[in-house]
């Protein structure tokens, strides 16, 4: 079933600062979609270590997110076919973590500001950047 996936940057921008990219963030997150594990892990890092947020906060941000998507888990098979598409697309290991779990969950687009734009990973998965007037 096709569906959207999302990037962490995506996710952390529900709590920016930035009107214009945590609306378009939020109405994207509300028509629904899926995350990875990695994107929980990633928040959990940059909510404590740059947003400054306590154990508390950062778990109830966690929680919203993990209330909002569907969370689709780590594997070792995602894990290998992370290190297949870091190897074969250029991804950073952990970039290639989440398209692997996209692509696992047989979505069709995954939001992403940093990875490559309009990207067509195996044939099925299309990178967009929401906040480009292309997206």
């Amino acid at each position: 079933m096709p569906g959207s996936f999302f990037d962490t940057n995506v996710i952390l921008y529900l709590a920016s600062d930035n009107a214009a990219k945590a609306d378009r963030a939020e109405t994207l997150v509300r028509d629904g979609g899926m995350i990875g594990v990695q994107v929980l892990n990633e928040i959990a890092h940059v909510a404590r270590r740059e947003m400054r947020l306590s154990w508390p906060d950062m778990r109830m941000f966690l929680a919203m997110v993990g209330g909002l998507l569907n969370v689709r888990p780590m594997t070792v098979a995602i894990h290998a076919a992370g290190v297949d598409l870091s190897e074969r697309y250029g991804f950073s290991t952990w970039d290639a973590m989440i398209v692997a779990a996209a692509l696992d969950a047989g979505c069709d687009t995954l939001w992403s500001e940093d990875m490559h734009n309009g990207l067509l990973v195996a044939g099925t998965l299309r990178i967009r950047n929401p906040f480009s007037t292309a997206a």
